[in-house]
């Protein structure tokens, strides 16, 4: 089975508006995120409110699953979507 990906007139629009070097970014991060080798990581700092970050760790704790794992699992998915 093939997945088919559909994008709305206004993600269509704004991609329209990206530079050549922005494109060329873009896929080399697509790229990066389906290689079956191991990326480098980067440390990086957020503010997140208390309570947020509270109950998205517990949460985490009761799945099982490292948090940060979760949170870059999350931002794979919406990065892919």
């Amino acid at each position: 089975m093939t997945t088919v990906q559909y994008f709305s007139d206004e993600h269509l629009e704004q991609c329209r508006e990206l530079s050549t070097d922005q494109i060329l970014q873009f896929l080399n991060d697509f790229q990066q995120l389906h290689s079956r080798q191991k990326s480098k990581t980067k440390l990086i700092s957020i503010k997140v409110p208390e309570d947020l970050s509270g109950a998205f760790r517990t949460k985490a704790e009761r799945a099982k699953v490292p948090y940060q794992t979760q949170i870059k699992k999350l931002m794979k998915h919406w990065v892919l979507e």
